[in-house]
């Protein structure tokens, strides 16, 4: 290969580029390759991987087969290289139209149930492969501890083991169990954002963050590792910075931690033009020449540079002519791109054929997506058994939510910010069309009362009959009230007020003084902070953000035919101020001290990680462990018994905590350390076991070490604890 080739390689373009269009970030419609542009674009510059979708808009199978074809014919060059294409099929194939869309992941982390989370996962593989596209930028792996942040939605939540173990399972439900992405039904995993990407400072898309090394590697760290020893085959970057240094020119971070410390093989990829940023945004190079040779000298092997590929291209290559980067670091790139182009069988198959997935779209695929979002929804208030509601009464539905394709899927929804969703999910249910399906539309009326701007920022709103929707509320024998957030994800979705809405805040306090029974349905990407209203509602439940069976789950839990069983992957805040998670430090959470000095510091969330009600009850009982003193290599074993006490089947999930009484770093107060999920009958009982190794007792210490310390430990499952001691 000659430099100007494997240069090539390392660069990847959005398909918009290579379209008819006015300019090079649009197409016109319908979408046409433009042979002149790809001619510039494969033949002289040789560009090996193209991703995105034109337009910001989902293509069909047959129109994704009829692009990637042409693609792959023009671009394979003289040595007959495939492209390699890629997309963020984040909760489903989000760029095709058909697709089955489950909930967003971190609906997926509320159901707790691996197994559904695996199949979602092998489902969007087939369907992307489907599309022709073997390269899937997902799962996301950032831990989400700040509810301000406009991607928490996009994680699985604020904990490192319940991360790491979703990690682990999408890596194989998308690459298959023996990492197989040869096969045409499966596709490379991309692990994002390495790492630390929603912690910023600010709370706010791509801003600073300030994390220690103990910190980076007690919490960020474990999820990234779990889905590397996993086989994922590609990961992309941070496009934030840390500690002051962009992580796109982190050779720290790069190289002697990913690499070396961490032991992953595979093709790192940046993020949109974040090469181009060290230069244009952070200030960290004077050129982008020299941008280009800090973050490929750092670790970077493709370049997801967008739309200007030519400054990359033509500065890479003369930076390694003048010996500014090595040869050999473009060869050790280019080798790791394609191998990834070879293990996805693009050689000799460089784009499969949607008429080989009669599967697409299918019932059995949505009956899937439909298990996902009835196990996520979680029941967050259920005062005197307001639910579930008789199918015999007069229901008013209101609020901005009610009746929305657009909000139940969010962003990366058909566009990135999933506002052409209506345009591609109108044979779907909304929230109204669930609730007239299940009890007849004469029993169900609707009123928004509030209603978004849908050409507007995510955040604009306006009355839309208020008046109305009061005095209909009157006559209703219950309220479902829709609240939440309109779709948004990254910069776009920055917010400065945690709290819900002035407006929906006061059409909330409106409907609850008319002491009707109202159920408050809440469909957010993010914890929207509910206080000022919440004691005046007597049921409350949280969607998430469930996708396009959503609404159908919704209906089924308000009527009782589906028993809900989610459980938050967060804490839900109550003040914009007292922003806390739940392994946090004893000392945020202590009683008042007694002297001059008295304080107290108030652990005050409005709901805690991990809970979610039934319409039954559980019982647990006999919490007995293996020993109560164990050397540190040694295996405890933990069990309990739970029993179904209520009078209807339901699922259960049981988490299993550690805290680490005494240690040189001071302990959080608990840690996730195992979970199940059951079914249980009426009147049934189980007992689970939990086997806790040394991973479980170790944390890193001030010197950036994994140990196990010895001392005293308890373990929580629900309301039962027991201790034990590490010699």
């Amino acid at each position: 290969m000659t430099l100007e080739e494997k240069v090539g390689q390392m660069a990847q373009i959005t398909i918009d580029v290579i379209t008819k269009g006015k300019d090079r970030f649009s197409s016109f419609e319908p979408v046409e390759l433009d042979p002149k542009i790809m001619d510039d674009v494969f033949n002289k510059y040789k560009i090996g991987s193209i991703l995105n979708t034109a337009n910001n808009r989902a293509r069909t199978p047959q129109v994704w087969y009829s692009l990637i074809s042409k693609i792959q014919e023009v671009g394979k060059g003289r040595l007959n290289i495939p492209v390699i294409y890629g997309i963020d099929a984040i909760h489903g194939t989000t760029y095709t139209a058909g697709a089955t869309f489950f909930p967003q992941q971190i609906g997926q982390a509320a159901s707790r149930n691996l197994d559904l989370i695996k199949r979602g996962a092998q489902i969007t593989a087939y369907e992307t492969r489907a599309s022709g596209i073997p390269w899937n930028f997902s799962p996301v792996l950032d831990l989400g501890p700040d509810p301000r942040f406009p991607r928490i939605w996009e994680t699985y939540g604020e904990d490192p083991y319940l991360t790491s173990e979703i990690g682990k399972v999408m890596v194989k439900g998308y690459e298959g169990d023996n990492n197989d992405i040869s096969s045409p039904y499966h596709v490379a995993a991309c692990l994002k954002h390495f790492l630390g990407y929603q912690v910023a400072a600010s709370g706010k898309d791509r801003t600073p963050a300030y994390i220690s090394d103990q910190a980076l590697r007690e919490y960020h760290v474990p999820a990234f590792k779990a889905a590397i020893d996993a086989g994922a085959h590609t990961i992309m970057i941070n496009s934030g910075l840390i500690n002051g240094i962009p992580v796109h020119s982190s050779y720290k971070i790069l190289t002697q931690l990913l690499r070396k410390e961490l032991g992953f093989k595979g093709v790192v990829v940046t993020d949109w033009g974040d090469i181009e940023n060290l230069h244009t945004r952070d200030h960290v190079a004077a050129t982008n020449k020299e941008a280009v040779m800090m973050a490929i000298n750092a670790g970077i092997d493709m370049s997801m540079i967008a739309y200007q590929y030519e400054p990359f291209c033509n500065d890479l290559i003369a930076l390694v002519k003048e010996g500014k980067v090595k040869q050999s670091r473009i060869d050790e790139a280019v080798t790791r791109i394609l191998t990834l182009k070879y293990d996805l069988g693009l050689f000799k198959t460089p784009v499969t054929n949607y008429k080989d997935y009669p599967k697409f779209g299918s019932k059995e695929f949505e009956n899937a997506a439909y298990e996902t979002a009835a196990e996520s929804i979680t029941l967050l208030k259920n005062d005197n058994n307001i639910l579930p509601l008789s199918k015999k009464m007069k229901l008013l539905v209101t609020g901005p939510n009610a009746n929305s394709m657009r909000t139940l899927d969010g962003g990366w929804s058909y566009s990135w910010q999933g506002e052409k969703v209506e345009e591609f999910a109108s044979k779907y249910n909304t929230i109204y069309k669930a609730l007239q399906n299940k009890v007849g539309v004469q029993n169900v009326d609707f009123i928004p009362g509030v209603s978004y701007k849908m050409d507007g920022k995510y955040f604009e709103e306006y009355e839309d009959q208020m008046d109305n929707a009061i005095a209909a509320a009157k006559d209703a024998d219950a309220v479902i009230l829709c609240l939440g957030e309109n779709s948004y994800t990254e910069t776009p979705g920055n917010l400065s007020d945690l709290y819900l809405s002035d407006l929906q805040t006061e059409f909330a306090k409106k409907i609850a003084a008319i002491g009707k029974k109202v159920i408050l349905v809440l469909n957010e990407g993010r914890p929207r902070i509910i206080s000022k209203f919440e004691n005046l509602i007597p049921g409350i439940i949280d969607i998430y953000l469930p996708g396009n069976f959503g609404a159908d789950a919704l209906a089924d839990i308000i009527f009782g035919d589906v028993n809900p069983s989610g459980k938050l992957p967060f804490n839900y805040p109550r003040y914009p101020n007292s922003l806390i998670n739940y392994d946090h430090k004893p000392s945020e959470s202590r009683s008042e001290v007694v002297g001059v000095y008295n304080y107290d510091a108030d652990y005050n969330p409005q709901y805690e990680f991990g809970y979610g009600l039934s319409y039954t009850n559980f019982e647990y009982s006999n919490l007995k462990l293996s020993a109560k003193d164990i050397n540190a290599n040694d295996v405890l074993r933990v069990s309990v018994d739970i029993k179904n006490t209520g009078d209807r089947e339901g699922k259960e999930v049981v988490d299993l905590y550690l805290s680490d009484l005494v240690a040189s770093i001071t302990p959080d107060v608990r840690r996730l350390k195992g979970f199940q999920k059951i079914d249980l009958k009426p009147g049934e009982s189980r007992t689970l076991t939990f086997n806790l190794d040394k991973r479980s007792f170790a944390f890193v210490n001030a010197d950036g070490k994994s140990v196990v310390e010895p001392g005293d430990f308890e373990v929580s499952i629900s309301n039962l604890k027991s201790k034990f001691s590490i010699k």
